[in-house]
């Protein structure tokens, strides 16, 4: 390959939620240049936010992802109680936990069945996977609606849940509607314990990274709402101080910002990180079935990603059997929040990783500003860092198989930017450089 020079280029990623596209240079053996381009309209829910009234924020916000609507409720949601100082009934915090466990089973169980795993058996699709995985499917869209049954309950619908509010929920399910989901969880608890072992038969490839892990963590539980943000490189922070150590940069090659830490470069969100910073916190179930596959951290190799969200099934369901086991209804579904000026941050642990939100308000609770921060926006900087290196070792591979593997390296992350089926158009230079 020396004194060669290829372009690797997929113009439309699929299996991923939204519209990019991956470009990669490689001059002999040496990655000339990487972008992944991510060309779906800024789509300007900062600016629809001010002049609204923080009750309306839940609700605006979910619309931003199909898939994760629980984690931009809750994160907005959180934050605006900062701002205006509210403590919410321990019982409320309870069903917000059983709330994102639905959406956790949802999102996980997608990624896990029918978008990564075709990648490993070499499958262009799910629908294609099915045909000699049948049983495998069956049990992935029964885990799926499951999840869907618990946000159903909770918010009020499956898509776009409407019933979280500040300072509770619109409405809360009795002790009996929780107790009726027992039976269909025990269920997926084992099947998620199933599905840790089915992905760690996969095969992955020799890839690791020296990736600075960033996460919530808790000094009780693993971490869906609140904990402070750390790293395995030292950062211990409130979500208050946020800004003071991460900061967004605009890339001409891509409508969504990048994140970096400051002074530090790219860091890695998400299962990953959360395993590796939280193991010790996963309820017993998922430490076993992790034990069970020789899952320990440090976990540094992204395609094993896969099974590490397996794990994080196995928590979902056994933490989500825990909550309804405990669950008093609250003595009222919500807290009064009255209007008042102030300003609060927030983050949640998305599926795919930590969501910021910040907002500041005025005395009529008008929302004078909002910043959101998704996971995959964290991720971006990152994900071009690992393609970076991987694409090095795939100098030598036929331009297809290349393409293919680069494309799997970007799915390790669940980008976050709309579903579509299987991509592309992709084409190769050759000249001398």
């Amino acid at each position: 390959m020396t004194g060669t020079s290829r372009t690797i280029k997929v113009d439309t990623l699929a299996r991923v939620e939204g519209e990019g596209s991956l470009y990669i240079k490689l001059v002999g053996e040496r990655v000339a240049d990487v972008k992944l381009k991510i060309f779906e309209p800024p789509r300007m829910f900062e600016a629809f936010l001010r002049g609204r009234h923080f009750s309306e924020a839940a609700d605006i916000t979910a619309r931003i992802c199909g898939i994760c609507p629980i984690a931009y409720q809750m994160s907005a949601i959180h934050a605006i109680e900062r701002a205006l100082g509210i403590e919410i009934d321990p019982a409320v915090r309870r069903l917000r936990r059983l709330f994102y466990c639905g959406e956790w089973i949802e999102s996980h169980t997608l990624h896990v069945y029918m978008l990564h795993a075709p990648d490993f058996l070499n499958y262009a699709d799910v629908i294609e996977m099915a045909r000699d995985h049948r049983e495998v499917v069956e049990k992935a869209l029964r885990l799926k609606k499951i999840g869907n049954r618990i946000v159903q309950l909770l918010g009020g619908r499956e898509i776009h849940p409407i019933s979280a509010a500040v300072g509770g929920f619109h409405r809360v399910p009795t002790k009996q509607q929780v107790r009726e989901l027992v039976p269909d969880l025990e269920w997926a608890l084992a099947a998620s314990c199933e599905a840790v072992q089915w992905t760690s038969s996969l095969e992955f490839p020799i890839f690791e990274q020296d990736y600075e892990f960033v996460a919530l963590r808790h000094p009780d539980e693993y971490p869906f709402n609140e904990g402070r943000l750390v790293s395995n490189h030292g950062l211990n922070i409130d979500a208050a101080e946020y800004e003071d150590h991460f900061q967004e940069l605009h890339v001409k090659h891509s409508n969504a910002l990048h994140s970096v830490m400051r002074g530090r470069g790219s860091y890695l969100v998400g299962p990953l990180a959360r395993f590796n910073l939280n193991y010790d916190k996963l309820p017993a179930a998922a430490q076993e079935a992790a034990a069970k596959v020789g899952l320990q951290p440090p976990v540094k190799n992204p395609f094993r990603s896969i099974i590490v969200r397996a794990v994080e099934l196995v928590f979902a369901c056994a933490e989500a059997l825990r909550v309804i086991r405990e669950y008093e209804p609250p003595a009222a579904p919500r807290l009064d929040a009255p209007n008042r000026a102030g300003s609060g941050q927030a983050i949640t642990e998305a599926p795919r990783g930590i969501l910021y939100h910040r907002y500041a308000l005025d005395e009529n609770g008008l929302i004078l500003s909002a910043k959101i921060i998704p996971p995959t926006s964290q991720n971006q900087r990152r994900i071009e860092d690992d393609l970076r290196e991987y694409a090095s070792h795939l100098v030598a591979w036929p331009l297809d198989e290349a393409t293919w593997k680069c494309e799997q390296a970007i799915r390790n992350y669940d980008p976050c930017i709309s579903c579509a089926t299987h991509f592309l158009k992709v084409h190769i230079d050759r000249d001398k450089p």
